[in-house]
């Protein structure tokens, strides 16, 4: 008997995305057009027939993805933001229905989507322990069972009374989890919504998902751009570009094609870049090393002052630079996050910046190993919600870091090259 518990065969999924013409030169033509554009969206939505591919109003999020997972397995999914991870899982979570394509699944289901996925925001963290176990198939008398180790593992204890709505996403994510992972599902499905945890309580999921992975043989679906997290916990690994099937293997070698062969849009430059979120009023078109002879660095050195130039398209009048915010991320080649600088943080002040076309930050010492890394960056209003954004990149450009005598000690430091083993990493003196 076979012990593959999900399989996928051809999948897609297509949206119809809503179209308005181009803004009309009079006030006349604009107010038209926006009267007009929804009555036109929902009669190419109620259109009979097969749309075609081509049709600048179809997107494909999946396209033909199939593969299986066995009893037992946790299968890392993999690839970049748009690249349809998040729809295969609510697909398989059966949240939204495929276009096309046959799904077969042996066992029960619980998954962990977005920040509070099923919980009731005026019900009490107990009471949604109960409904959610409820919508699982679970029993009062299975859940009663559970209840102290559940709210024990979420760490809320203090609060579980409380209504949900005035929990912080941490808090939501610390309960979702712990519910998800303790009513016995066959199969448990992970979106990056981890990320919103703390390092402590990562840590503790992770430890989770092994355990139910390898100690209860139960089946894991794990999303994350963590490539250490996906080497670690994962047994395979699948990789997604563009709503297509990529790749497929065990996780270290899903990793490796990923970082390899993805396409991360490292050759375009920085200015005609796509993969970038926010309003566009300002938008960063190039980044420049600096040092303190204000030359332009190639390579930079462990333990330097260095100073980060954004450079733009535009003046920051069109803004209040006075309220701006800036944040800069280092990530290794597991595109995990070494380190951050934010000018909130730094102490960064942009009042008195003028009419320049850049913002700098500075950094007295560039506290990191030698290793090549991947610098990315955020303008916003605001040093938390996505809506406040101008122009952001995960992975805007590389930095080569030379090793440097960041202690003082006569001696350079070695290159950051770490193997993960039995979740401790080691340094690879080789290198």
């Amino acid at each position: 008997m076979s012990n593959t518990i999900i399989k996928v065969e051809n999948l897609s999924k297509r949206y119809r995305i809503g179209l308005q013409e181009k803004k009309a030169d009079t006030f006349a033509q604009q107010l038209w057009t926006n009267l007009k554009a929804p009555i036109e969206n929902f009669k190419r939505i109620k259109s009979l027939g097969k749309f075609e591919e081509e049709n600048d109003s179809v997107h494909w999020a999946l396209k033909d993805v199939s593969f299986e997972v066995k009893q037992g397995e946790v299968l890392g999914i993999i690839g970049k933001n748009g690249a349809g991870k998040s729809t295969l899982l609510k697909i398989l979570s059966k949240i939204t229905e495929p276009t096309s394509g046959r799904i077969e699944m042996n066992g029960r289901v619980a998954a962990l989507l977005e920040v509070g996925t099923g919980f009731h925001p005026e019900l009490t963290g107990r009471e949604n322990i109960y409904m959610n176990g409820t919508i699982l198939g679970m029993t009062k008398r299975e859940i009663d069972r559970k209840l102290d180790e559940i709210i024990e593992f979420s760490g809320v204890e203090k609060f579980v009374d409380t209504p949900i709505k005035f929990y912080s996403s941490g808090m939501k994510v610390r309960l979702g989890f712990s519910v998800a992972a303790h009513l016995d599902p066959e199969i448990l499905i992970i979106d990056e919504v981890l990320a919103v945890g703390d390092f402590e309580f990562q840590k503790k999921c992770l430890g989770k998902m092994e355990d139910v992975s390898q100690k209860e043989g139960r089946t894991v679906l794990f999303v994350s751009h963590n490539m250490a997290s996906v080497k670690r916990l994962c047994t395979k690994g699948i990789v997604l570009d563009h709503g297509k099937f990529g790749f497929s293997s065990d996780a270290e070698n899903a990793v490796n094609f990923y970082l390899t062969n993805a396409s991360t849009q490292k050759d375009t430059s920085i200015a005609d870049r796509e993969d970038r979120i926010g309003n566009g009023v300002v938008k960063v078109i190039g980044i420049d090393l600096i040092d303190k002879n204000n030359e332009i660095l190639e390579q930079v050195i462990s333990g330097d002052w260095l100073k980060i130039r954004l450079n733009l398209d535009s003046n920051l009048g069109v803004i209040d630079y006075s309220k701006l915010f800036v944040g800069v991320a280092f990530r290794d080649q597991d595109e995990t996050r070494v380190i951050s600088f934010f000018s909130d943080e730094m102490g960064t002040d942009f009042k008195n910046i003028g009419d320049k076309n850049h913002i700098d930050l500075v950094i007295p010492q560039l506290n990191i190993r030698g290793g090549i890394y991947n610098i990315g960056f955020q303008l916003s209003l605001g040093s938390t919600g996505i809506e406040d954004f101008i122009d952001a990149i995960e992975k805007a450009r590389d930095i080569d870091v030379l090793p440097g005598d960041f202690w003082k000690s006569g001696k350079l430091n070695r290159i950051g090259n770490y193997a993960l083993i039995n979740g401790y990493y080691l340094l690879n003196n080789d290198e």
